[in-house]
């Protein structure tokens, strides 16, 4: 249940008010299951060499090189979440229910006039990458750590003095109210003076502490994307498009910790730590990519996607501390704001998430008589994502001494808890007529570079389909079973405790269309 983990000081080396980019934030953009279409999420995602949907814009452009009409796309969906997490031997489970988006766009298709072998595409699409709709809690007992211990590590880390805390701004989201509630202190201790939180000596004692955490999350990664594909005699198709993806995040976490001895004359009874954190950006993507078909009915398709450059990013933060100190301090509560002159803090910074590669094959069974000309494929994906590129810099022109140190610090993390994993998609439709079958499944690799630290993405899914006359329409359910890690605090002299999570999303996917 617990993990050394290399850290550093997330706050001591800041310039600014507010600095508090952690490794999270890295896989959050860049660890999430493929979103498309309808009929793209019924095959698995599977995408990068069959083409001939608006999905291909995100995965591999040149499958928009079979486009030789006009198509108009709308998706739409809901996405039931049922989440389980275990943190240190007690199971918490809950619901939630968001409405989710897949692609929207146009796709204009043309053969060239003197060349009828050959044609081109191009696509204008918006789509819902990643959904950040959710909520979820947990709860156990530690008799080894408190969440309190973040801030006493910080005082001390810090090299300043309590007055200098309580009136620097850097520390208004942490330290600083926890020392103005005496939730954290200084001691003599064997002679020495040091900075301790209270609920340590409740640990020290012998005692338990109930810890509890709800995080309510909500939000959207979108991006608007440009694609452009060349088809040249159904031989070779080759693509590539440009996306701009516009980021929108809210995290309210509450966390409390309170005694669970019966002695109300030990110093510390319980504390409520509220935070309430916003992300904004936008940025710059693109993708280039290839099918070849060697034969009428094979095709081969490899894609590559850029980092995505989020050169907008903004955080804003406020934080609120209740705390009840008994026979200590009594009970005090006090804001971020008390600190900042009523002011949000605020952090401008740029990112840079992973490379993404992938490989894909497809094979489309040639015609059936007597079975109403049945019509058959089946396709598979491979990516590659190297999580361990994300990184992190400052946004100012002439960034100070401590904010590089700060943002090379954080970025030795990323490198040294993440590595590259990889996605399989697998997928297959069969076609009567005017009719199709669909079945599809995916499975994402831990990006965890410890394999104590469990993280996965599974999808099962299914639908149908219609097209007649220029109108389709298609439907699909589709099964998620994820898993992941999610740590309550992190420690630097202590290993971390974590929570172990399974998410169950049940997502309908729905997509219309028309071709003109």
């Amino acid at each position: 249940m617990y993990r050394r983990i290399l850290l550093f000081s997330f706050f001591a080396a800041s310039a600014s008010s507010l600095q508090a980019q952690v490794p999270e934030d890295a896989l959050r953009y860049s660890f999430f299951s493929q979103n498309g279409t309808a009929r793209n999420l019924a095959i698995g995602g599977a995408m990068g060499s069959l083409g001939g949907d608006i999905s291909a814009t995100f995965v591999n452009p040149a499958g928009l090189g079979n486009y030789r009409t006009g198509e108009f796309v709308f998706s739409g969906g809901w996405n039931l979440q049922r989440n389980r997490t275990d943190f240190r031997e007690t199971q918490t489970i809950g619901n939630r229910g968001a409405f989710g988006m897949g692609p929207i766009g146009l796709v204009f298709g043309t053969a060239e006039r003197y060349r009828p072998n050959r044609s081109k595409a191009f696509s204008l699409a918006f789509t819902q990458q990643a959904n950040f709709n959710n909520q979820y809690n947990y709860r156990g007992y530690n008799n080894f750590s408190s969440f309190a211990e973040t801030f006493s590590e910080e005082i001390s880390n810090s090299g300043q003095s309590i007055d200098q805390v309580l009136n620097n701004s850097q520390f208004a989201f942490t330290s600083a109210p926890a020392l103005y509630t005496y939730l954290v202190d200084t001691f003599r201790i064997d002679g020495t003076l040091a900075v301790k939180a209270l609920p340590e000596f409740v640990l020290e004692s012998g005692g338990a502490l109930l810890q509890e955490k709800q995080v309510r999350t909500r939000g959207g990664l979108y991006e608007l994307a440009l694609g452009y594909a060349v088809n040249n005699s159904d031989k070779f198709q080759f693509g590539g498009s440009i996306g701009i993806p516009i980021l929108s995040y809210r995290n309210v976490t509450e966390f409390r910790e309170t005694d669970t001895s019966s002695n109300i004359n030990n110093g510390f009874g319980y504390f409520a730590y509220t935070d309430d954190f916003r992300t904004t950006g936008a940025g710059l993507n693109a993708r280039i990519g290839v099918i070849y078909r060697p034969q009428e009915h094979i095709r081969f398709g490899a894609a590559i996607h850029t980092p995505t450059y989020m050169f907008a990013m903004k955080d804003r933060r406020t934080t609120n501390l209740e705390t009840d100190t008994e026979d200590y301090n009594g009970q005090a509560s006090v804001g971020s704001n008390f600190f900042t002159n009523g002011q949000a803090g605020e952090s401008n910074y740029t990112m840079l998430t992973p490379w993404r590669f992938l490989v894909s094959g497809s094979y489309v069974f040639r015609e059936v008589e007597d079975v109403r000309k049945q019509k058959a494929f089946l396709t598979a994906d491979i990516e590659y994502v190297h999580h361990r590129g994300s990184s992190f810099y400052s946004a100012n022109e002439e960034p100070t001494t401590d904010e590089r140190a700060y943002f090379k610090s954080l970025n030795q993390v990323i490198r040294n808890e993440y590595r590259g994993n990889f996605n399989f998609r697998v997928g297959g439709e069969l076609k009567f007529n005017v009719w199709m079958t669909r079945l599809g499944f995916a499975y994402q690799t831990n990006p965890y570079r410890d394999n104590a630290l469990k993280a996965s993405r599974a999808l099962v899914s299914g639908g149908v389909g219609y097209r007649n006359k220029g109108f389709f329409a298609d439907l699909t359910y589709v099964h998620q079973m994820n898993r992941d890690v999610n740590f309550p605090y992190r420690l630097q002299d202590k290993a971390n405790t974590f929570a172990d999570q399974r998410f169950r999303v049940g997502q309908v996917m729905a997509t219309l269309g028309v071709k003109f």
